[in-house]
């Protein structure tokens, strides 16, 4: 299963991601959306799981976190994450959710690490370009094996 992610667009879909994320079977949004339009435009590629940042209004509608469980592996997304100091509401939602993975946003870096038997995963930034930041959406493969990476550059 093919699973495409991004985070951070703060109202900005860039129009490469319908080709990058073209045959995908679900999306991950870890937060920072902007419009709830983001989310629409990203509904006519694959069935999407968004959760809110802290630059979003909760009035468009999603949840601060999210589980969702594909090929067999939960995954649980939540915007702030710190892999290494985990937050009260963080620790408190890997040991309620028991996930293979937690996918976030928030640091505008691409991360992909096993922490403490948990893959904690940070598909980087995908707004608008600014400050010369390298801008990245990515890709899961689940399957038998486990969770595979990809990131790629926009």
């Amino acid at each position: 299963m093919k699973i495409g992610v991004l985070s951070d667009t703060h109202g900005t879909l860039d129009p490469r991601v319908e080709k990058i994320f073209a045959g995908v079977d679900h999306i991950l949004h870890a937060g920072d959306i902007g419009y709830a339009s983001i989310i629409l435009e990203l509904e006519f590629i694959a069935p999407v799981t968004a959760v809110l940042g802290n630059c979003d209004d909760s009035a468009i509608g999603y949840p601060a976190a999210a589980t969702v469980t594909l090929a067999s592996k939960k995954l649980l997304v939540h915007h702030i994450v710190n892999p290494w100091a985990l937050s009260d509401t963080a620790a408190g939602l890997i040991a309620k959710h028991r996930p293979d993975a937690v996918i976030f946003g928030h640091t505008h870096k691409p991360f992909a690490e096993t922490v403490d038997g948990v893959f904690f995963f940070n598909p980087g930034y995908a707004g608008q370009p600014k400050f010369n930041t390298q801008r990245s959406v990515a890709l899961l493969h689940l399957d038998a094996q486990g969770i595979r990476h990809e990131f790629i550059p926009l």
